[in-house]
């Protein structure tokens, strides 16, 4: 196979990372509407990342936060996001890059997206358009229950993105 010069795998990356970036600045504007709530997973100890040191310390390699009922504060910019959620009934300020992202879930509607790490270029497929696997959530105060989490994909699991394309 012929070596890649133009980085489609990084491009497409951060295209999808894009659907993200959208869908979060559309809820900053307006709110959750319908049946939309989102998991967010990322890696706790990506560059940029700022949580509370509790949340490191429980968290110390991934974490899901959901953003559904009760979030404060969310401001999107083109590489980060903010955010505000309850846990332990204390508010705790997150930041998180959207490089630190692993995996966007809605399951409002059954769409996701898994990423790659930046360090997993050579050990994974392309980003696709899957339900995550169920991670262990962080949960923030008036949270869903566990038996709402989405179904995990099968491990290993690619998905080509021409079947979610009409035709």
């Amino acid at each position: 196979m012929a070596k890649d010069f133009i980085g489609y795998q990084a491009l497409t990356d951060q295209a999808l990372r894009g659907v993200v970036r959208d869908a979060l600045r559309r809820i900053e504007k307006s709110g959750l509407i319908g049946a939309h709530h989102f998991y967010l997973t990322f890696k706790t100890h990506h560059e940029g990342v700022d949580i509370p040191d509790f949340l490191k310390e429980q968290y110390p390699d991934e974490m899901t936060i959901i953003i559904q009922h009760q979030y404060w504060a969310l401001k999107v910019k083109d590489d980060y996001f903010e955010v505000t959620l309850t846990f332990k009934k204390l508010p705790a300020p997150l930041h998180i890059p959207f490089a630190a992202l692993t995996a966007f879930f809605d399951p409002g509607v059954q769409f996701g997206l898994q990423f790659r790490s930046e360090g997993d270029a050579k050990q994974q497929p392309a980003p696709v358009m899957v339900p995550p696997p169920e991670p262990e959530v962080a949960q923030a105060e008036e949270a869903p229950p566990v038996a709402a989490q989405p179904k995990p994909a099968a491990p290993g699991e690619v998905v080509s993105l021409d079947s979610f394309r009409k035709k």
